[in-house]
């Protein structure tokens, strides 16, 4: 259920009897006062500590705040901070003591009870104990006179005073029963501080208790408390033994959490308070479990991997699947899902339609693990604020609980193998041969701002123990890695996350993700799977070089591994030999493992900029290797402009990588005033990015349009934008010759040929059936005449099929006139008018195969193995679905129509 709809009462997983109040700072979240208290409340917390900032900020006077806390639930702890008052000269003292007593009239209001005093970071105070414990003990005098108390803090950063146990001394000099401690966890542990002498400090002495975590930096420690502060649990500080400490002292205030971190302060408050009660409550479990919340039932090992595929992906995980010795083995009773099988490995394919899933992908949209108790699980994740999913089943379908993990994937909690009478069997033998037993692991990458927050919902949800952040140097700049498993080992789950990703440099694999499946004999399965066809991953002899520098395995292992692209890893505890294969539905992969001895990691942190390269290098051959691409593609295919002029040219690029496209062709001119302009020859940042997103992509562009030369342009004109062309490395210019000249266009298309030549371009000349040079006849003769090596002609399907232009006086002319087509269908017939023409030309064109042109006789007139340029303006479907999906629909009905009739042919 949604946190916002759960009752109060159950909700509310703090002062149960006998525990700890659960309170937050709303230093912790965004927004406004407003916003952060109602996440805190809807979060489950006892308590708030006012930020000074926050109230300032907000509309709602001091009265008006207690009322509003009040009638959720909350109480009003602290107000803070109160800075630079302590060990100061008179002046400052007064000056002071007025501020405090106008903040204590706010307390009053607010109905808050302590005010939190930070030491002193101003260069107006002095190191003198006793002058600081004097005037603490004014500042707490007159305090108590209005029933409040002052919790003294050390801050890391304080001038003088900048340790708890320096803290201690003075409020016990100052001997003021108004005046104690408030212990910050990440003031005493990111100074390394010895926690053990709070043990000297009495209990009643400590008036406020805030946890932060934190990852270990080397970097001013006020900066790193102001931006790095982490939730429990993920970071490297122990707050577990930290708050042991506290709470052998017999202290009986409310636990709160100060984290002022960058990503939280941007992140949906809810979210976020939801993140913070999920890890007090895991950290207080580590000390026993807390009232209310179930203990995580014992786990037993992944039950079932599913993946959200389409009529894309789908046929290529599928071939894959069988290549690693998986079979079919059922069909969902009410669903279109597939079950296949392998031992104990279980991977579900879900045809359904996945509207936020990319057309061609395939993703992991769920998983499920073996629990001791699954409504207990399921209970637990319910007290911890997971979405519990909605379910449509059949009736004597199986009952299986799920929760969403932040990401979206649904996480199912199962005991035995009922659920797998859903699936009506296929006939066909679950793999037997052994080539996998069983999932070894999951691994997701997560966005940088959900990467804290999936990593906690694993850990305290399912009760997985985390392991350290790693931060790995990739080929595309850093990633940082979190794994979590049970305490047996048997369910893995690893993490990953860009945490520094800027501009749209990046790999051509969003977002990638992969299921680990174990093998007792990986070399063996490596070879068997080979066999199969499998898609292995090809590594490269550098790595084997390096691994036999490194490790020094045997010679006759080294060469095995070599054969096969596995990797291997050794640590004190055993060997992991691993391998994996290509990429497959965009952004998902496979991986078989092999452990060996009591080897708990995921292979050499150094292999992983390996397979990152590899992945990459193998995407890059797969567009321009006709052996690695899917069944029946035989043509190269370029995603024209005006298909999706709405795109800017770096968009342009980003569809065509998507749908499969190897090349783009740019306009980087103006065809009609109504039309969008990319000025990419005088743009210098609109090239760079463009240039840095077909790199990254591995799209290269076939052509820039358009060199529209009449009687009143001048080729010479044109000259920065065959340089653009080159510089974008381009091969061909479109041009067009509306000039009834026949002389005159003759030598300005030489000219432009001549400009052209240095730069390494193709001119190609197009005859749109309602210009000066209309046919296939009079470009024919432009050509000749103009006598140009780099002359071309683009034959348009439309144009040709509109201008009545001759099959059989295509084939008598050169093939080196020919570099490219233009590919598109029309309906049947000529329109009677130029308007109808050019409407239709800019508008309205049909998918290959829509229509009545006749492809296969002007395609086979031209020489074999030209690209393929789709251009195929569709305006209204477009605006219906997006430009990118009608680029995606462009090349699959080019594909299924003419590659197919090529390859029947």
């Amino acid at each position: 259920m949604l946190i916002a709809e759960h009752d109060r009462t159950h909700s509310r997983a703090g002062a149960t009897a006998g525990e700890r109040r659960l309170t937050i700072a709303t230093a912790c979240l965004s927004g406004t006062l407003e916003d952060k208290l109602a996440a805190a409340a809807a979060a489950g917390f006892d308590g708030v500590e006012i930020f000074e900032s926050d109230l300032i900020a907000t509309a709602w006077s001091p009265a008006r705040i207690r009322q509003e806390c009040a009638r959720r639930g909350l109480t009003i702890d602290v107000y803070q901070p109160f800075r630079d008052f302590e060990a100061v000269p008179p002046d400052l003292l007064r000056s002071g003591l007025r501020r405090a007593e106008h903040k204590f009239d706010v307390l009053e209001q607010l109905g808050a009870g302590t005010l939190l005093v930070s030491s002193s970071a101003s260069a107006g105070s002095v190191d003198d104990d006793d002058l600081a414990a004097e005037q603490l003990a004014e500042l707490a005098d007159r305090a108590a006179r209005r029933g409040l108390r002052i919790a003294y803090e050390a801050q890391a950063w304080g001038r003088h005073v900048n340790t708890y146990a320096h803290a201690w001394r003075i409020v016990r000099r100052a001997a003021h029963p108004a005046l104690g401690l408030c212990l910050d966890s990440f003031h005493v542990l990111s100074r390394d501080e010895d926690p053990a002498g709070i043990a000297v400090i009495p209990g009643d002495r400590i008036f406020h208790l805030q946890l932060a975590d934190a990852p270990r930096l080397k970097m001013d420690v006020a900066e790193w408390s102001r931006h790095h502060r982490l939730f429990p649990g993920l970071g490297s500080f122990d707050l577990a033994g930290f708050a042991a400490r506290v709470q052998d002292t017999g202290y009986t205030g409310p636990i709160s959490l100060e984290v002022v971190n960058d990503t939280y302060r941007q992140a949906d408050p809810r979210q976020a308070a939801i993140d913070g009660m999920r890890s007090l409550l895991a950290l207080r479990e580590s000390a026993g479990p807390p009232v209310g919340l179930p203990a995580a039932p014992r786990l037993g090992g992944h039950v079932f991997t599913e993946l959200a595929v389409d009529d894309v992906s789908g046929p290529v995980i599928e071939r894959t699947l069988i290549a690693l010795g998986f079979a079919r083995t059922g069909r969902h009773r009410s669903k279109p899902v597939e079950l296949w099988e392998q031992g104990r490995a279980r991977i579900l394919l879900n045809f359904s339609p996945q509207r936020t899933v990319a057309p061609g992908t395939a993703l992991i949209c769920a998983l499920a693990v073996e629990s001791d108790d699954p409504p207990r699980s399921a209970q637990r994740a319910d007290r911890l604020l997971a979405p519990v999913l909605p379910r449509v089943r059949q009736p004597g379908e199986a009952d299986l609980s799920s929760v969403a993990a932040p990401d979206g994937t649904a996480v199912f909690f199962c005991r035995g193998e009922g659920w797998l009478a859903d699936f009506h069997a296929t006939g066909e033998a679950a793999g037997g041969d052994g080539l996998v037993t069983a999932t070894d692991h999951i691994a997701l990458t997560e966005p940088v701002d959900d990467f804290d927050q999936t990593a906690l919902f694993y850990r305290s949800v399912l009760g997985l123990r985390s392991g350290p952040a790693t931060e790995i140097a990739a080929p595309f700049g850093l990633l940082r890695s979190r794994s979590a498993t049970d305490a047996a080992g048997t369910v893995r789950i690893t993490l990953n996350t860009a945490p520094l990703r800027r501009g749209s440099w990046a790999p051509a694999i969003p977002d990638p993700q992969h299921v680990a499946f174990t093998s007792d004999d990986v070399i063996a399965s490596a070879r068997a799977m080979r066999a199969l066809g499998a898609p292995v991953l090809h590594i490269p002899d550098n790595y084997y070089d390096d691994l036999d520098a490194r490790l020094a395995p045997a010679p006759e292992l080294l060469a095995v591994l070599r054969e096969h692209s596995i990797l291997y890893d050794s640590d004190d505890d055993g060997e992991y030999l691993h391998f994996y294969t290509e990429m497959l539905g965009s952004r998902l992969f496979f991986e078989v493992v092999q452990r060996l001895g009591g080897y708990a990691g995921y292979g050499a942190v150094a292999t992983v900029p390996v397979r990152m390269a590899a992945h990459r290098h193998r995407r890059l051959l797969a567009l321009r290797d006709d052996a690695g691409r899917p069944e029946g593609r035989v043509h190269d295919y370029s995603l024209a402009h005006l298909t999706a002029l709405s795109l800017s040219p770096p968009e342009l690029v980003e569809a065509a990588a998507e749908a499969g496209y190897r090349y783009v062709g740019l306009r980087l001119t103006r065809v009609t005033p109504q039309e969008p302009h990319y000025p990419l020859a005088t743009d210098p940042a609109l090239m760079r990015t463009t240039k840095v997103r077909l790199a990254a992509a591995g799209v290269e562009v076939l052509d820039i349009e358009l060199a529209r030369i009449g009687p009143d342009e001048d080729p010479r004109d044109f000259q920065r934008f065959l340089e653009a062309g080159a510089e974008l490395g381009a091969r061909h210019v479109i041009t067009q010759l509306p000039d009834p000249d026949r002389s005159r266009k003759v030598d300005r298309f030489a000219l432009l040929c001549e400009m052209a030549r240095p730069l390494g371009l193709t001119v190609d000349l197009e005859f749109p059936s309602w210009t000066e040079t209309p046919d296939l006849t009079e470009a024919a003769r432009v050509l000749r005449a103009a006598g140009q090596p780099n002359g071309g002609m683009l034959i348009d399907l439309l144009h040709f099929a509109r201008s009545g232009s001759s099959i059989a006086d295509l084939r008598e002319l050169p093939a080196e006139w020919f570099h490219f087509a233009h590919v598109c269908d029309a309906p049947p017939g000529v329109p009677p008018t130029n308007e109808e023409l050019i409407h239709t030309a800019r508008f309205e064109r049909l998918y290959p195969g829509e229509g009545g042109i006749d492809l296969d006789g002007i395609l086979s007139a031209l020489p074999a193995g030209l690209p393929y340029a789709l251009e195929i303006p569709k305006a209204q479907l477009s605006a219906q679905i997006g430009a990118k999906e009608h680029a995606r629909l462009a090349i699959a009905a080019a594909r299924k129509r003419l590659d197919t009739t090529v390859a029947a042919g």
